[in-house]
């Protein structure tokens, strides 16, 4: 089974930056597709952005396209999650996932259920 732990979250204010890491364990970590979630409290698990095994295809929210960037390196065993211009409604908690139910797949699932596997979360919190 991959274990994952989450990194890089911190306090930014509106419009800056951070770049979240997500540390993989396990002998198959390669071959999943990988994805980034949030939950701010008193709301629903969200998707934020989701990319292949291969690192090919991403996929991001709406909410966060144009400013949140997802890849991977897989020599690394580390998905990041770059994050930009970002805005106080982006304060959350942040846990990346593996879809652990398709592997090689090339296409991307953006509902929490379809992830099987996930990490303890980061904060993250963007002022005003």
């Amino acid at each position: 089974q991959v274990q994952l732990v989450e990194s890089g979250g911190g306090s930014v204010q509106a419009g800056g930056s951070l770049r979240l890491s997500c540390a993989a364990s396990g002998r198959t970590f390669s071959v999943y597709a990988m994805g980034w979630f949030r939950q701010a409290p008193g709301k629903e698990r969200e998707f934020v952005a989701a990319v292949s095994w291969s690192g090919a295809n991403t996929y991001s929210a709406d909410s966060v396209k144009g400013r949140f960037t997802i890849s991977r390196d897989n020599a690394k065993n580390t998905v990041y999650l770059q994050m930009d211009s970002l805005k106080p409604e982006d304060t959350a908690v942040y846990y990346c996932a593996v879809d652990r139910t398709r592997p090689w797949a090339t296409s991307v699932l953006i509902t929490p259920a379809a992830y099987t596997v996930w990490g303890q979360g980061t904060q993250v919190t963007v002022s005003s």
